[in-house]
């Protein structure tokens, strides 16, 4: 376990990148999102591994971001923020109602974090969509939901980050780093 990296999760558009951003304005060190990154390349290519033509090999394609993102967070001696984790990836597959394949697992298993772990609720207000974010508020709740099963699944304590200013959850995040 690598008790210096915090996995920020959740739906989408509920504020997790804005948030890690603005921690990484004030000096925090930070992994960013598998999924845009993802999209974006599979796009640009004319790639498949896309969430909405080929599940299950851009589900291998965030588990591969992700391990690569806790192997190079871990070698740092800071306070990492991740936007999201390896379980995510389970999570992701949950929601799509695909089987989680036992290496899936396993990482999720293997590869620990701080065992305290943001979640952002689905927030109506700042909820949007664009090029890579296509799910509708129904999908966001929903994977709200999963992502916060499947981190309790994997011995994880949430903290369900409050529906706020984005400086007000700098604030919050910063206090509970401090109490952890």
């Amino acid at each position: 376990m690598c008790d210096h990296m915090f996995v920020v999760t959740g739906g989408p558009g509920s504020g997790k990148s804005t948030l890690i951003d603005a921690l990484r304005d004030r000096g925090f060190a930070s992994m960013p999102e598998a999924g845009r990154a993802i999209i974006r390349d599979q796009v640009q290519i004319e790639g498949t591994a896309l969430p909405w033509a080929d599940k299950v090999m851009f589900a291998e394609l965030m588990l591969g971001w992700e391990l690569r993102s806790w192997h190079e967070a871990s070698a740092l001696e800071k306070p990492v923020l991740m936007d999201r984790g390896v379980p995510d990836v389970v999570g992701y597959l949950t929601l799509s109602g695909l089987r989680v394949p036992a290496h899936v697992e396993a990482a999720a298993k293997t590869y620990r974090y701080n065992r305290m772990v943001f979640i952002a609720p689905y927030w109506e207000d700042i909820f949007g969509q664009d090029a890579e974010r296509k799910q509708d508020h129904e999908e966001a709740e929903a994977t709200n939901r999963v992502m916060a099963d499947t981190y309790a699944r994997f011995g994880y304590q949430l903290v369900e980050l409050p529906k706020v200013t984005v400086e007000e959850r700098v604030a919050f995040v910063l206090d509970h780093l401090k109490a952890g």
